[in-house]
């Protein structure tokens, strides 16, 4: 006979098995038991070693593994339009320069987003996001950088923000303004200065954007332009993150970490002196092995120095129009293996944990823990690794979100 108090649950979800991926190891629970009040995990654990417990609900999943939700930390899931007719011509012959010549590209993109409306919007992003989410996601980050003006960058924020009041998903904002030249400028310093003196305060001001990002590259902003972008968003108290090193080497990295940048993306080009700069500020490594696969590119990210100097690797879909129509972030798990020489665990912790830190949410979501949300899934597999193994396949049993199980549009 015990006379322990019962602790308190509103649920309480097993029969299955569990990868924490706590501190980015599978770190594995067997027969586990997950016990969530208040939307957040409050016991974990063998369910045979569960204390007393009192829950309004209890829940068998069945059998198979359960982990972190996944979280896509890096994409452009808005945007009017598409590109599979340009995809279409580049597998014929035509080359970019040409496409762009024809009003193809980036502008074609930045023209079809400014046309559509908000609603149209919602509504084409709503069905990459179900795809997404049908995969495993339960946190998404989406960027602006299509509207390259006030408004449009305003609308595609106030897109990114309405998915989240109709989904049940976190939708991380990133004002990526500096993402390529508007047809209406032809001086980069000029559009900068806009961007820094009107663009950036009025997002703060409104609230719209979690961070900032920019496109650093000879095809876009140079080092000391994004520079006094970043200077802007500090003033403003707003974190950043950025493109840099996939075409070539610039300092872009650097750069961005001396403001303790979240995150530095696709970084096919980084040196250890880069490597060694992130490790110091913190900034997370993401990969993103869909715009390596779609443009054929053959400069590899230095996995072994990024390993060698502890810095976090994140692995993102990059969804987006013209380089990386992805919408599996399994499959970029997967990429990510066989394209870059991850294993199947580091995978997994670029898609949960390191995800997490790159959008700054590393203290609530990415690992199964005491004290983070309850936002996971339970997988119709046999081992965790099987996720980076499949190709595709439905291998969601249960998608738990905020500890309700949800697939599409919230009730």
């Amino acid at each position: 006979m015990t006379n322990e108090t019962p602790i308190m649950l509103d649920s309480l979800w097993r029969g299955a098995h569990v990868a924490t991926m706590k501190n980015g190891h599978y770190s594995v629970i067997e027969n586990a038991a997950i016990g969530v009040l208040d939307g957040r995990i409050v016991w974990i654990g063998d369910a045979s070693n569960l204390p007393t417990y009192q829950t309004q609900k209890e829940h068998d999943l069945g059998g198979g593994w359960i982990t972190p939700g996944l979280i896509d930390c890096h994409t452009h899931l808005v945007f009017g339009g598409n590109r599979a007719g340009e995809f279409e011509q580049r597998l014929n012959g035509v080359s970019y320069q040409d496409i762009a010549k024809q009003g193809g590209g980036i502008a074609s993109s930045v023209k079809a987003t400014r046309d559509a409306s908000e609603a149209e919007l919602i509504a084409s992003a709503s069905r990459r996001l179900k795809s997404l989410m049908a995969d495993g996601v339960t946190t998404i980050e989406i960027k602006s950088g299509y509207g390259l003006s006030l408004d449009g960058e305003l609308k595609m924020l106030c897109v990114a923000t309405e998915l989240e009041n109709q989904f049940p998903v976190t939708v991380k904002r990133t004002c990526l303004a500096a993402h390529a030249m508007p047809p209406e400028f032809d001086d980069k310093d000029a559009y900068i200065d806009f961007l820094c003196d009107t663009v950036l305060p009025k997002v703060a001001a409104l609230g719209m954007a979690d961070a900032v990002d920019a496109f650093c590259e000879g095809i876009a902003f140079s080092t000391e332009q994004v520079e006094r972008y970043f200077q802007a968003a500090k003033s403003l108290g707003l974190p950043v993150k950025i493109h840099a090193e996939q075409l070539s080497s610039l300092g872009g990295t650097r750069m961005a970490a001396s403001f303790k940048a979240l995150s530095a993306d696709h970084i096919e080009f980084i040196e250890e002196e880069d490597v060694k700069a992130m490790a110091e500020s913190g900034t997370v490594a993401v990969l993103l092995p869909g715009a390596f696969f779609t443009l054929k590119e053959t400069q590899r990210p230095p996995i072994a120095l990024l390993r060698q100097y502890g810095v976090p690797m994140a692995i993102a879909t990059d969804a987006n129009p013209g380089t990386s129509p992805a919408l599996s972030l399994r499959l970029m798990m997967n990429m990510s293996c066989t394209l870059f020489g991850l294993t199947p665990e580091e995978a997994l912790a670029g898609a949960t944990i390191h995800a997490a830190k790159a959008l700054g949410m590393g203290d609530t979501h990415g690992s199964l823990e005491v004290g983070k949300t309850a936002d996971f899934v339970c997988w119709d597999v046999e081992s965790p690794g099987e996720l980076s193994y499949w190709l595709g396949g439905n291998l969601v049993k249960h998608r738990v979100y905020h500890d309700e199980e949800h697939q599409g549009e919230k009730a």
